[in-house]
């Protein structure tokens, strides 16, 4: 389970988010009505979108610090992959409607009432975004949440959509072509489809608990620094994360003449190696399995009992073999 301040940390977040949306989205639809432009109409879009999902984002946020009950044995912190899930989503629609609401307007264009007006506005709107959007991104990763980062990054999107609404405005403010405008909704159409794909990707990944090569990477390099004779191979190493927490289980070979008190020791030296390693909750599972006399060759345990062979070459674990679920061998 989380720190309380850590989950009243990110709701406080998640309420920020929620209320610059709504206070902007009321600005970029004021600059529609005074432009008409197809621009400002994509990016307000894009905010009513950024009501939604920062609301879902915020109870996500609720329900990710949720402790572990009998339904959840893991914690809820899975939610929040659903909750950039539901991001992508919207965004990805969004897209989908600025393309072709932007057709429309290529078929019909009307004229862009006061677009200084309208470049004064969104580019207001946009520093803010990329004010906020700021603090939730580098909070988000302080904190280990992906639904905080997620936010951020949308408030990103939403700025640079408001920068690309503002150019087009000024250029048919210089130019008075009014093509300028259904070409920036285009772009801009283009760019939140492929965003949102994005988010839905991450989203996906993380509901089919797809490893983090990352975190991998982190485990095997620490194990390898801090390696004990005792530890002779690693093995099927997996690392899962449930919204900030991780679940981490491996198998590790051991001499299989320890007592069963001397290989819960190396467990627990394990287990906290890497739970150290780490500023978020750890919940590690480590089973041990025997040695063989094949694996002696790879094995510099001082003063082993039962060596039949001697020792050639250690191992290094890398990405590469300790996720196998398969012992190493010298040809490793």
């Amino acid at each position: 389970m989380q720190a309380p301040s850590v989950t009243k940390t990110k709701q406080r977040l998640g309420l920020l988010s929620l209320v610059v949306s709504v206070g902007l989205v009321a600005v970029k639809f004021y600059a529609y009505y005074l432009t008409s432009s197809q621009a400002a109409l994509t990016d307000a879009l894009e905010s009513i979108i950024n009501i939604f999902t920062s609301s879902f984002a915020l109870y996500s946020l609720y329900l990710s610090g949720l402790p572990k009950d009998e339904n959840h044995p893991y914690g809820h912190g899975k939610v929040e992959y659903l909750s950039v899930g539901f991001e992508g989503a919207l965004i990805l629609f969004a897209g989908i409607y600025t393309f072709y609401s932007a057709t429309l307007t290529l078929l019909h264009p009307h004229a862009v009432a006061r677009p200084d007006w309208g470049v004064a506005l969104l580019a207001g709107t946009a520093l803010v975004n990329l004010i906020v959007g700021f603090v939730l991104v580098s909070q988000g990763k302080k904190l280990s949440s992906i639904a905080l980062v997620g936010d951020g990054q949308h408030l990103y999107l939403d700025a640079v959509s408001s920068l690309v609404s503002c150019l087009a405005l000024g250029l048919v403010f210089w130019t008075d072509n009014v093509l300028y405008d259904t070409a920036a909704a285009f772009v801009l159409g283009a760019f939140i489809t492929v965003n949102g794909f994005r988010m839905l990707r991450r989203s996906v990944s993380g509901l089919m608990d797809e490893s983090d090569v990352e975190v991998v990477r982190q485990v095997i390099a620490e194990l390898q620094q801090y390696r004990q004779p005792a530890w002779i191979d690693v093995h099927n190493l997996r690392v899962l994360r449930y919204g900030a927490n991780l679940h981490i289980d491996c198998h590790v070979q051991m001499p299989y003449y320890f007592s069963l008190e001397e290989t819960h020791t190396e467990l627990n030296k394990i287990e906290h190696l890497i739970g150290q390693r780490f500023d978020v909750e750890v919940e590690m599972f480590v089973h041990a399995d025997p040695c063989t006399f094949a694996a002696c060759s790879l094995c510099h345990m001082p003063d082993c009992p039962v060596r039949q062979h001697p020792f050639s070459r250690e191992v290094s674990w890398t990405v590469a073999n300790a996720v196998r679920n398969e012992r190493h061998h010298l040809s490793s």
